[in-house]
């Protein structure tokens, strides 16, 4: 190699590493201002995530014939709402709802219909138009489930049995706590956030991991259900988040960094349990907009929808 290469190579390899570490600087030295400013993000999250809220476009929601009127997408959050209405349905023979999808994606939830319902922007949201003249707006998925027992669940199945005695209640624990330390805290630094940084990552592998530690003590006496021998509220709460990452399906390979299988095995056999209850494997469905088309039923309004208005029907792979 001539002397003018080696230059250039050792050049570049210098530039490389001044570049890389002037990005480490920035990543690790970041000192706040005295008045935060709205950066210009290039995340994917940059056009959802705003410091204001209100409407960002005129447009009504849609209307369903029944009662129960459901804005939602099936997240975590949302998939909270949908299996508790289809818990409902197993048990209330007459028992419909319409579920509509709010594409977050395409920032349906600060159109103006939506923000009405909720004003913050956040899915699920639900109307109960029983009475049309005076309806009732209800947001927050743990508002919305108990909405919903208050007024369906007359005979306590889910709710008067979800007060679990022992370490604590689990239902207040893990609600605080989940959006906050798995969904906004782990999922996002350790699956979406662009950058991987090590200190974010560790803080909310932590917390996670306690997290699941507390449901697996609660269940290492063989108890099937979070509060005792009976599904309750507490189960469906809790399983549309560590349930379905315990199951490995969220957040990438989340389940074998977080050593799920290993480490709470009591978890993993709660986690089966619940993902084959048939009103669980319906209302994962609902409002789903990805993954297997048998597995997406986008808009649901009838029982029958679930046979004949799943994507792979109505749109098949040619």
């Amino acid at each position: 190699m001539e002397k003018r290469d080696v230059a250039l190579a050792c050049g570049l390899a210098m530039g490389a590493g001044a570049g890389l570490a002037l990005l480490f600087r920035r990543l690790t030295a970041y000192k706040p201002p005295k008045v935060w400013t709205q950066p210009v993000s290039k995340d994917p999250f940059g056009a959802m995530n705003q410091p204001t809220a209100g409407s960002r476009a005129v447009k009504a929601l849609p209307k369903g014939k029944h009662p129960i009127q459901l804005y939602s997408l099936g997240t975590p959050n949302g998939a909270k709402v949908t299996i508790f209405l289809e818990e409902l349905a197993a048990i209330m023979p007459d028992f419909e709802y319409d579920a509509h999808v709010i594409n977050i994606g395409k920032l349906d939830q600060f159109n103006s219909g939506f923000v009405e319902v909720n004003p913050n922007s956040k899915i699920p949201a639900l109307v109960d138009q029983s009475d049309p003249a005076n309806p009732v707006n209800v947001f927050e998925s743990g508002a919305i489930l108990l909405y919903l027992a208050d007024k369906y669940d007359t005979e306590g199945k889910f709710l008067e049995r979800a007060s679990c005695s022992g370490p604590g209640d689990l239902v207040g624990h893990v609600a605080d706590g989940v959006r906050a330390y798995l969904g906004g805290g782990f999922g996002h630094f350790y699956n979406y956030a662009p950058v991987k940084i090590e200190y974010a990552v560790n803080r909310f592998t932590f917390e996670t991991k306690r997290q699941f530690d507390v449901l697996n003590n609660q269940l290492k006496d063989g108890r099937p259900y979070l509060c005792g021998d009976e599904y309750t509220l507490a189960d469906i709460m809790i399983w549309p988040w560590y349930g379905i990452l315990a199951l490995g399906k969220m957040y990438g390979d989340a389940k074998t960094f977080l050593d799920i299988e290993e480490s709470y095995p009591h978890v993993m056999k709660w986690a089966h349990r619940i993902a084959a209850r048939e009103p669980v494997v319906r209302g994962k469905k609902v409002n789903k907009t990805w993954g297997p088309k048998e597995g997406q039923l986008r808009e649901r309004h009838a029982r029958s929808d679930f046979d004949t208005r799943t994507e792979d029907k109505l749109n098949p792979d040619p």
